[in-house]
Formats: C-alpha cells, structure tokens, sequence
C-alpha cells in the first residue's frame, strides 16, 4: 500500500516542527499558511508545494492536518476545505478547540464523504520538534487505523480516546493539569528565590524528586533566568482555560483552579506579557515575597 500524502495547514510555533517531521517520514506533500511567506519558506526548505490556497491543498492530499489557535480558525478552515475534500480523505484536526467543534468539523466532513479525528497535541514546542508529542485522538477506529502512520510521525504516544470529541476533552484534562502545575512551579520558584538558594541547583536537584514535572524541567529554567520565551503563550493557555470552564459548566461545575489560573494571566495580559510563555506566572509569584521588603 503507498504511503498518505499529507498536506499540513497552520505553521506556527507548533505546526512548522510538526509538518517538518511528516516531510522527514516521507508523507509531506504540501503546505499552507495566512501567511504565505511563511509556508513558501517552509516549503523551500522541505522541498513540497506552498500551496495557494487551503482548498487547492485539500484538494490534492488524502489526509489534511490542521494545527490553528481557535475554534473559529478551526471552523473557518473547515468550511473552506470541506466541497474539495475527497471520499475517502482524512481531515486530522491538532488544534486545541471545544468539543462540540469537533463535532461540528465531523459532521462537514461527513457530508463529504471524509473522515475527521480531534487530534490534540501536548508536548510543547520541544515536543513538536523532536517528533515526541502526546497525540489524544477522538474518532471511528477504522478512520484512527488509517491515519496512524500520520499520526506516528508527529508523535510518540498516540492513543485513540474514544468518538469525536474524546480527544479534545482529554486535551481539557490536560490543560486543567497544567494549570495546577505551572502555578505550583511558579510559587515554589519564587519561595526558593526569596530563600536565597541557588536556582540551578534547585532545578538539577528537585527535577529528580517526587515534586518534579515536565513543566519544572523545562520551565523552572526560564524563571530562573527571568526570561520567558514563547512556548506556549499566556493567551492560548487563557483561551484553553475558557474551554475548560464552560466544559465544567456544562456540569454544574467550578473548577477553582483554573479560576485561579485565569485571574492570574488575566493581571499578565493586563500587564503587556499575554505573548510570553505561562512559565511568566513567575512574575506574579515573586510579588508575594514583596511584603518583605516594605
């Protein structure tokens, strides 16, 4: 059987590393972008087409990926490629969106004959590079099957959750646990700078400790440092923290950490930091040692 062609729309701080490991498998046909520099560069460089438009892409590939920022990106881009995809096609959505855009993207892609997976990422930049992302999948088996080899390289852990919706709500748990998290690395950084101890040895030490995380291995640096690049910014976290609310809300639920953590990048955004990394809670954290010094 020969290999999906694929073609990748969306080549931001994720995407371009993602849609680089798919040309390294041999899979890469095309790409597209808003920004057309952005995907001729990339094609160039990969040696595929910078295709004109999202639907001369779709037209042209069995298995369409999306990496894009929100659930009206997801929609629009959906609508456009819908009358090009062909029967048979795949459309592979990693983007992080609600549920019931999945959903919704299911049922353009159905009409046309296509199948559709809600494939959300986690990982970071870092894992999009390396080929090493956490890839939860909601969707029909038989579609999952298929695109697996799609799937595989852009990620290491690649897990069917359930139908449609399934992966984007295990992308919600997710963004909820990462929440508690950047916020607990954050404090504990800013008491260990109000402690006087050397921060290096704090993160090669504790990053070896029950305490550790992903997030403190590779983020504690930044707020040693004091230096935030973007990773993941403050203001698509903030955006996921919404999905996950209303999620929540659906159920009758509050969920009090992500109430937090939304206040918190709601003082960032409000402060000029809304494009730096979350790791920038940070600067908030170290407020709290401010009594001390009055």
């Amino acid at each position: 059987m020969s290999a999906l062609r694929a073609g990748f729309i969306g080549l931001g701080a994720m995407g371009g590393h993602m849609a680089t490991n798919l040309a390294r498998a041999g899979l890469l046909g095309g790409v597209w972008n808003r920004t057309p520099a952005k995907a001729e560069a990339l094609a160039r460089e990969l040696g595929v087409t910078a295709h004109a438009t999202a639907e001369d892409l779709a037209a042209d590939v069995e298995v369409t990926v999306l990496c894009v920022s929100a659930d009206s990106d997801v929609l629009q881009v959906g609508e456009s490629i819908a009358p090009s995809l062909r029967p048979g096609s795949i459309v592979i959505d990693c983007s992080t969106v609600s549920a019931e855009t999945a959903r919704r993207m299911a049922s353009l892609c159905a009409a046309r004959g296509a199948g559709f997976l809600d494939c959300p990422v986690s990982g970071g930049v870092e894992g999009a590079r390396l080929g090493t992302l956490a890839i939860m999948c909601g969707g029909e088996g038989e579609v999952f099957e298929k695109a697996r080899p799609v799937l595989a390289a852009m990620g290491k852990t690649v897990e069917l959750m359930g139908p449609c919706g399934h992966g984007q709500a295990t992308k919600a748990t997710n963004q909820i646990l990462c929440a508690g998290v950047i916020a607990a690395v954050g404090e504990a950084m800013a008491f260990a700078k109000a402690e006087g101890l050397p921060l290096d040895k704090v993160i090669s030490t504790l990053g070896q400790g029950a305490g550790s995380s992903w997030y403190f291995v590779h983020r504690a640096p930044y707020m040693s440092r004091g230096d935030f690049p973007a990773g993941f910014r403050v203001r698509l976290h903030r955006k996921d923290l919404l999905i996950c609310r209303d999620m929540a809300h659906r159920h009758g639920a509050e969920l009090p950490t992500v109430s937090s953590v939304l206040d918190q990048y709601d003082q960032l955004i409000a402060n000029g930091h809304g494009d730096e990394d979350i790791s920038s809670i940070f600067r908030l954290k170290t407020r709290l040692f401010d009594a001390e010094q009055d």
